[in-house]
């Protein structure tokens, strides 16, 4: 047999080029490199098929990326903590814009489920409360509070009116309701944060109840999934379990112990009360919103965070917090414990 030259096959040629392998230290070095690279992505590929299905996995248990929902939520609590730590004039920045998102996803929810609800003076006001709770006295607030509630009102009324079509007056009556509702709920409940902000060592404050919050929440959820064998409130949210709830409050007593003693200078038994209060405003507003959602017929209030929902989604724990936390503030620091 010959080769493509004509010429007889040479039987030493493989064991002469091993030899010159071996004998080329270069050659050998190439080998071992492309043999460690193949092993390598061998296992890099191994890997991220196991991350793959393990994700699935999640997805398929808690309807959501669970991965991508880390992420995101770590990206939000850097912006927060550089805001809190560095200038907490920043943080209004932050917070006009993820109540004004909130604002508009709930008006958005209500409109698409037949309910009328004016999305500008809804707008308007949610950053005019903003604004006043963190750069006015408290009195002034509660002043636009009554302006805002009045506004609201006239304004369904009228447009009710000019566009006269035969809509009933409990519907309407329900419009009317609903929209100082969503004025009470969203931007009057963050302003009450502004208003904790601007106190001396507000920022300290603001960033313990939104750590409590966190906590609650992710000791529910990781508790929940590995415990969770008897649901909770299931006509509401039938994925919430008393498992979980445990985790929630043991998370939340841990976290308000340690910020309590650690940053805010209070004794431990001062975060025990922190700890249990905001785990008892975060849980309730969660179940508030999961019922909102649950009447509207919706599983998120919008896309706009992947792995978490909408904005409304993030803040349901944490708006009614603010308000817990604020009452907390005023109580603990004049008797001292402070």
């Amino acid at each position: 047999m010959t080769d493509g030259s004509g010429r007889e096959p040479d039987p030493d040629a493989p064991r002469l080029r091993s030899q010159a392998r071996r004998d080329d230290p270069s050659a050998s070095f190439h080998e071992h490199v492309r043999a460690a690279r193949s092993e390598l992505e061998h296992q890099v590929a191994h890997a991220r098929a196991e991350f793959d299905q393990a994700n699935e996995r999640l997805k398929e248990r808690t309807g959501r990326d669970l991965i991508l929902a880390i992420l995101i939520g770590v990206a939000i609590g850097a912006v927060v903590l550089a805001c809190l730590l560095f200038l907490k004039s920043l943080f209004v920045l932050f917070a006009l814009a993820a109540v004004g998102l909130g604002v508009f996803e709930l008006c958005r929810a209500l409109q698409v489920a037949d309910r009328r609800v004016d999305l500008i003076p809804q707008l308007v006001f949610a950053a005019l409360m903003i604004v006043t709770g963190y750069f006015a006295d408290v009195w002034v607030l509660w002043v636009l509070l009554f302006v805002d509630v009045a506004v609201v009102v006239v304004w369904r009324l009228v447009a009710q009116m000019i566009a006269k079509d035969g809509r009933s007056y409990g519907d309407v009556l329900s419009d009317v309701l609903i929209g100082v509702l969503v004025q009470l709920y969203v931007p009057f409940l963050g302003a009450l944060a502004m208003v904790l902000l601007r106190q001396e060592g507000g920022e300290w404050w603001v960033l313990a109840f939104i750590v409590v919050a966190v906590a609650t929440d992710v000791g529910a959820y990781a508790s929940g999934l590995t415990f969770g064998k008897h649901p909770m409130a299931p006509r509401i949210s039938p994925k919430k379990t008393w498992e979980g709830f445990g985790g929630a409050v043991l998370a939340a007593l841990i976290a308000g112990v340690l910020l309590a003693w650690l940053m805010l200078g209070l004794p431990w038994w001062a975060g025990l009360i922190i700890g249990a209060v905001i785990v008892g405003t975060a849980t309730a507003g969660d179940l508030g919103e999961s019922m909102l959602k649950r009447d509207l017929g919706i599983k998120d209030m919008s896309s706009w965070l992947p792995g978490h929902g909408g904005v409304l989604d993030r803040l349901d724990s944490i708006l009614p917090s603010a308000a817990a936390m604020l009452a907390l503030y005023i109580l603990l620091t004049p008797l001292g414990v402070a």
